[in-house]
This record gives structure tokens, sequence and C-alpha cells, in this order.
């Protein structure tokens, strides 16, 4: 098993063995913080992005009804830059608002980037978890890859 990335005060991600899949792993000490490293921790998953750096900025609104509808819309969001642009999320700002979060993702051309896997296409939800705990946030998502 991959070794967890970050400590609890500040957040971090891993990436978890799982039978056809990718499961992430994240935790931070806001929702937010949370969320962003779940998103690191996917975007790490298949791409080396030590040193990568953003050429365009996307801000998005994400609306969900639940915390674990919004993890779902914003790891779908990531896929979407993926499939239909080729690029991805090196720097993600999430901030709250009424009924979601601004997003606001600096993106670098995944053909600049050296592969270490397989691109996730979608976000299940089986096993999808994201809750409040003693010591901060935590999420655990399956992606098919």
């Amino acid at each position: 098993m991959e070794r967890p990335e970050g400590s609890p005060l500040l957040g971090g991600h891993r990436s978890v063995p799982h039978t056809a899949d990718l499961r992430v792993e994240a935790w931070g000490p806001t929702r937010e913080a949370c969320l962003a490293q779940a998103v690191r921790g996917m975007c790490g998953s298949f791409l080396d992005l030590a040193g990568a750096v953003g050429t365009r900025r996307r801000d998005v609104v994400l609306r969900a009804d639940t915390d674990e509808d919004l993890l779902v819309t914003l790891l779908e969001e990531v896929v979407y830059w993926l499939d239909t642009h080729d690029e991805v999320p090196v720097d993600v700002q999430l901030t709250a608002v009424s009924g979601g979060l601004r997003a606001r993702l600096c993106m670098a051309d995944i053909g600049a980037l050296p592969v270490l896997g397989a691109a996730p296409k979608a976000v299940t939800l089986h096993g999808l978890t994201l809750a409040r705990g003693q010591d901060g946030w935590r999420c655990s998502v399956t992606l098919d890859v």
C-alpha cells in the first residue's frame, strides 16, 4: 500500500488497491481541503504532477444536495476536463458557496506530464464517503479506470 501523503492537520491523500478500479482516500482540516486532496489524489494516481505548471484557469461553481454528491460532482468535473480538453488540474482552490463550491482549477495539458497509469473514466457510488470527524474531514471514493 502506498504511504499516505500529507499530515492530518494539513491534509493528504493516498491510493488504495482495489480490484480493476482506483480507490482514493483523502483528508483535510476542512471539507474544502479534503475535497481538494481528493482531486490531487485522483490526478496524481495516473500522472506525475511533480513540477507541473498550470497554463490556464477554469472557474466553475458546483452545486449538490449532499457533501457526498458534491465530491462526486467535483470529481466528475475533473473527468469532464480530462475527456474533453486533455487537461488536468495541477492546483485546486475550493471555496464554499451556498449549496456548493466555487472551484478554481489551474490546468495543465496531459501531454506535458509523465503518465503513471490509466486515467479515471467515471466516479462510482460504491463505498463513497465524505464526513467530518474529530480530526477533520475524510473521504473515500472509487473511480473506474
